[in-house]
């Protein structure tokens, strides 16, 4: 049976979660009864702990608004996810501030920790080790980050500043409908009035972000991942790639994700019989053709290249050097003992 002491500490832990609390709720949660939960809020207030009293049929208790609890209560399991969680966000770039921010959270988590689990975490962390080196990521700023999403959950228009990529600055209004993060950066999503066009924008190249009058009405059924993954897989680089792949959506999916390529899985080729052959258009934009024939080779299934010329080439020289190292292990066979 749980200790008095450890049952209070549970009922500060419970509060501390946020709303208010019935007294059935913690009464049941703490495994005692309604008088016995009164006896212990009373004694969080004789810690000076502001529990606050609220009256009315779905009544409780809840904490004064603003109020931290000094002392981190923290299990083995809670306290390693979130160092756990520190580091890898570290790693991977979702970090609203530098890494100084990340690196004094852990370091104050650490200090308020028990010393015998202190160690242990430590041990974990010491030991761990990852398979790719940890990015470089341009992070946006804290400020820029809640604005946004305070105007995202109430449906606000904002005013952004933004530095295109080859520098040109501009003042843009932006009905912004999510926030997504995607391989360590950062974007907001959502329709720019001025143009009547959808537009996503990096948030690390956002310098300030103000909430304007007014509201707006998102479209219905919107994903915003899906809108910033079709955004990023038609940003017009250098060569604008079109294939007809014979397979399946998911097979493509595999080697060619919704960031790097859009499919269409309706039409098939003219030239293609239905009953037998299923071809979807693939479309892409790439700086550089080099990584795509392998990938298409990886892809195992029987594939049209409609342009660029220069990715035919590749291809073809690809499957030169493919067939030339399988001619020499085959020599190399031969001409052993």
């Amino acid at each position: 049976m749980a200790r008095p002491t450890a049952r209070v500490l549970t009922l500060l832990e419970l509060l501390q979660s946020g709303g208010i609390r019935t007294v059935a709720e913690l009464a049941d949660r703490l495994g005692v009864d309604g008088r016995t939960v009164r006896r212990y809020v009373n004694h969080l207030i004789d810690l000076d702990v502001p529990v606050e009293s609220v009256r009315g049929r779905y009544g409780g208790y809840r904490l004064a608004s603003g109020y931290r609890m000094p002392p981190l209560m923290l299990g083995d399991d809670e306290a390693l996810a979130v160092l756990l969680g520190l580091v890898a966000g570290r790693r991977t770039g979702l970090m609203t501030a530098m890494g100084t921010a990340s690196e004094t959270a852990a370091a104050k988590i650490r200090r308020v920790l028990p010393e015998r689990l202190a160690r242990r975490l430590d041990t974990v962390l010491e030991s761990l080790t990852f398979t790719a080196p940890p990015g470089e990521f341009a992070v946006p700023e804290t400020g820029v980050l809640l604005s946004l999403a305070d105007a995202v959950h109430h449906r606000r228009p904002v005013s952004i500043r933004y530095t295109a990529a080859d520098g040109r600055h501009s003042e843009r209004t932006l009905h912004p409908y999510g926030l997504v993060a995607h391989s360590g950066r950062w974007y907001v999503t959502g329709a720019d009035p001025e143009i009547g066009e959808d537009r996503t924008f990096r948030l690390d190249r956002i310098a300030d972000a103000r909430t304007l009058p007014g509201s707006f009405e998102p479209p219905a059924g919107l994903d915003p991942a899906q809108r910033v993954l079709s955004g990023l897989a038609k940003a017009p680089y250098r060569h604008h790639v079109t294939l007809w792949i014979q397979g399946t959506v998911e097979q493509i999916r595999a080697r060619l994700p919704a960031s790097v390529a859009s499919v269409e899985e309706s039409p098939s080729r003219a030239d293609a019989d239905p009953e037998t052959e299923r071809w979807l258009r693939v479309e892409l934009w790439a700086e550089r053709l080099d990584w795509l024939p392998p990938v298409l080779a990886s892809l195992d299934q029987p594939f049209v290249i409609e342009r660029p010329d220069e990715l035919r080439g590749l291809v073809i020289a690809l499957a030169d050097r493919l067939a030339t190292s399988a001619r020499r292990v085959h020599l190399t066979h031969n001409d052993g003992p």
